[in-house]
Parts: C-alpha cells; structure tokens; sequence
C-alpha cells in the first residue's frame, strides 16, 4: 500500500513537473505547481461534491496566490495518469502532440489573485479557477463550511446537532 502511495504522490509531483517547464513569460518565478497547494473558486451551483470531503474556507495572503484554468489542466493530467496503463496507448500519443500547446495556453491564461480579482467574470468561458497556493495557512484562517458524508451534506451545526443525537 504504501509503494501504490508513493507512486501516486510521484506520478503527481511529476505531472506538476511538466507544466511547470512549460510556463510562460507571464508567470512569475515564484509560482511552481510542484511547491503549490490548490483550492478552488465559484464551484457551480448543483455541484456533487465526494463523499467523506469537507469544504472549507480558507484566508489567503492575495499576493502568494495564483489561478490558473483546471480545465486545461485535466486536459493534460488525465492522458498523463492513464499514459502508464494498458489499453491507453493513445494517452501517450495524445500528450505527445498536445502537452505543449496546452500547457502553454494554461500558464498564458493564468493570472495573479490580485489581477483575477479585477476581471470581469463572465468573460472567461470554461474557465474552472483552481487557486495555486504559496504559503502557510494558520488554523486560524480556515473555517468549515461543510461536512460531506456518503449520505449527507452537514453545516458544522447540524453535524454537531445529528452526533449528539446518537449519543442519547
């Protein structure tokens, strides 16, 4: 288990890796995937979040954050897990010919916390912000905002209210 562990968290480091050799001219020094933590912006309304999840809102320091389109993203990152396994011979093929161009076209249309924040929003067509993130977050800045099960969505509140229940 912990060898499968391990090379899921190298597969990961890796496909980091990549688009981070691909970043363009508008991208700071400072702002590489593989130092990165993500979170996400504006999710969509009607969204099916995972199961065993919390959502959680977090303070961030706006000058050490960075977006980026998850979209393109996951245009790479899926032939990327899949290049490796048996029956996905096209992966490679695919990255081959698209990793570039699409790496490039997710650097070119990122843009600073500070710059994004400015932008009219509906502009961006599926844009699906993840926010790269590049400091520490004090326990202090992170609030719960809900508790997802296999069978429910709790507010901290109500998940405190249905466990002392079962207690009685």
């Amino acid at each position: 288990m912990e060898e499968r562990n391990q090379f899921s968290e190298e597969k990961y480091l890796d496909f980091n890796r990549l688009l981070d050799q691909y970043r363009t001219k508008n991208v700071p020094p400072w702002v590489l995937r593989e130092r990165a933590f993500f979170a996400s912006l504006n999710f969509r309304k009607g969204i099916n979040w995972h199961s065993h999840s919390a959502l959680l809102a977090i303070r961030v320091q706006e000058d050490k954050c960075w977006i980026a389109n998850e979209n393109l993203a996951n245009e790479i990152y899926d032939p990327f897990v899949l290049s490796d396994i048996r029956g996905f011979d096209r992966a490679k093929l695919y990255l081959e010919a698209r990793v570039e161009e699409l790496a490039k076209e997710y650097w070119e249309s990122s843009y600073s916390l500070g710059d994004y924040l400015n932008l009219e929003l509906e502009n961006l067509k599926n844009y699906d912000e993840e926010v790269l993130i590049f400091h520490d977050i004090e326990p202090k800045d992170i609030q719960c905002l809900m508790v997802i099960t296999d069978h429910k969505k709790f507010t901290p509140e109500s998940w405190q209210k249905h466990y002392a229940n079962l207690l009685l």
